[in-house]
């Protein structure tokens, strides 16, 4: 019999459940599977792993953080000094892990639920030879389908919670800005199309976080896409989140425009630099080269009829930065000058710690499609880091920013996986 036949779900999870506390099962049996499940860490119960969960690692952190919650719960209440920075503190640290010990709670309930739901289907099969047996572990393997997807969005909700966390601690007065550039690479048409979904992705990422997002500059392909653009990203930890999508992205589909089906490999860089203060980067007049131009591309007055774009070439490194989005000449000049001290802050950085290369051109080396951090590959619908080895599938939530958080996530996993194993390696 199928469960929507007893009705609502609270009513028939309850009354199946006390029937089968009364059916003569073995319930030493019973406890000893419950005490299993309740030993194993989160996210290695009896459930299988499904596609697009968060890693184990991100689990285990929240898990961890849970223990640390409940910890400074219990000390914050019977600490007495109301009054003190310590008790602040404490009240802070408790108020930011709340959330992670809320979204602990409901995934030990739910491990809980699916361990008495295994359980009863176990001993079902071993001990069951009256139909009510049968129609009980029927019952319950149906149930264990539904606490199974459930206990899917709790992990996905308690990953959330860890990212909300981390951003929680970055310190209030470090609010940083990210320049971030997209570039097309090698495929043609096809990576200047694949450089606009990038650019469009992130700007879609940076705006679920509540980053500011100001568009610095774009050049348009014929194909309609992207051959360069770049943004400014501000916002409470955007650069160090950011920084992990710097290098070449390497995209395999068939092309729309494609008549044998074949499927085209294309690439597109990210480059992502701190953005620079004019006490940053002191450039005199005399170093600058800036040239005018009509604007080029589609629709406006501005376009073909002015000249409003402005190329700003820095002489002493022949670093250089256009821009040509706004009617106004002034305006594009100081757009491009943000780009170019972003630029030459890179360059002067890498001169200081003696790298042969500047740190935008390390991050997108040669733009080639041997070089790749990450593919994306249309035919199967998957997303592979080949950084940390994390797979996903969901291009169309990839596309809309869903999936950056969880690759950001295995990255920092596999970064303090490395840093363990070398601090053990050393000992």
């Amino acid at each position: 019999m199928a469960l929507a036949a007893w009705g609502t779900a609270a009513w028939r999870s309850a009354t199946w459940r006390a029937a089968a506390w009364r059916a003569p099962v073995p319930t030493r049996a019973c406890c000893a599977l419950r005490a299993l499940a309740a030993a194993q860490p989160l996210g290695r119960a009896l459930s299988s792993v499904a596609t697009g969960r968060p890693a184990a690692g991100a689990l285990q952190r929240v898990e961890a953080l849970a223990r640390r919650h409940a910890d400074a719960a219990v000390e914050l209440e019977r600490s007495t000094e109301f009054s003190s920075a310590a008790y602040v503190a404490l009240a802070q640290e408790v108020a930011k892990l709340a959330p992670v010990g809320h979204a602990h709670e409901q995934l030990l309930a739910k491990h809980a639920e699916l361990a008495e739901l295994d359980a009863l289907i176990l001993e079902g099969g071993a001990s069951g030879t009256r139909a009510v047996d049968a129609e009980l572990r029927e019952m319950a393997v149906e149930e264990r389908v539904e606490v199974e997807a459930a206990l899917a969005q709790l992990e996905r909700a308690a990953a959330d919670a860890l990212a909300e966390y981390d951003a929680a601690c970055v310190p209030d007065d470090v609010v940083s800005a990210a320049v971030l550039e997209v570039r097309a690479g090698a495929g043609g048409d096809e990576a200047a199309l694949f450089a606009r979904e990038l650019f469009g992705m992130y700007t879609l990422y940076a705006q679920q976080r509540s980053w500011a997002v100001e568009r610095l500059g774009e050049s348009e392909a014929p194909s309609g896409g992207l051959r360069e653009a770049s943004m400014v990203v501000r916002g409470r930890g955007a650069l160090a989140a950011l920084t992990n999508e710097a290098g070449v992205h390497r995209v395999q589909r068939v092309p729309a425009t494609e008549k044998l089906g074949r499927v085209h490999t294309s690439t597109a860089s990210v480059a992502v630099l701190p953005e620079a203060a004019e006490a940053d980067v002191e450039i005199a007049e005399t170093d600058l080269k800036i040239e005018t131009c009509r604007a080029s591309g589609a629709g406006g007055q501005h376009v073909n009829t002015t000249d409003s774009a402005v190329r700003i070439v820095h002489l002493p490194t022949g670093i250089v930065a256009q821009c040509q989005d706004e009617r106004s000449q002034q305006m594009n000049r100081q757009k491009a000058m943000r780009v170019l001290r972003a630029r030459i802050l890179a360059h002067e950085e890498e001169k200081l710690v003696s790298e042969r290369t500047s740190s935008r051109r390390e991050q997108i080396g040669a733009n080639t499609r041997s070089e790749r951090i990450r593919t994306y590959n249309f035919h199967d619908n998957r997303i592979t880091d080949h950084r940390c080895g994390l797979t996903l599938h969901g291009m169309d939530r990839m596309f809309r920013g869903d999936l950056l958080a969880e690759f950001a996530q295995a990255l920092r996993d596999a970064a303090r996986d490395d840093i363990e194993r070398s601090a053990a390696a050393d000992d």
